[in-house]
């Protein structure tokens, strides 16, 4: 699984953080931004969940 967040698109709505906190956090800005080591979501099952919570649809999981 490959995650991306758009960061032009991102507006720190935090959903993402809040939907799964083991692998999304926000920035020192307030934007969505990955934990280190997590860019793979290591199989977490709340990173799809995440990606929909987004308002803005930032959140991209593909599947590798």
């Amino acid at each position: 699984m490959r995650i991306t967040i758009d960061q032009d698109v991102c507006i720190g709505a935090g959903q993402c953080a809040l939907t799964a906190p083991e692998v999304f956090t926000q920035d020192d800005d307030g934007f969505s931004a990955l934990l280190p080591g997590r860019e793979d979501g290591a199989g977490d099952p709340l990173v799809r969940e995440a990606a929909r919570a987004c308002p803005v649809q930032a959140i991209k999981v593909a599947d590798d």
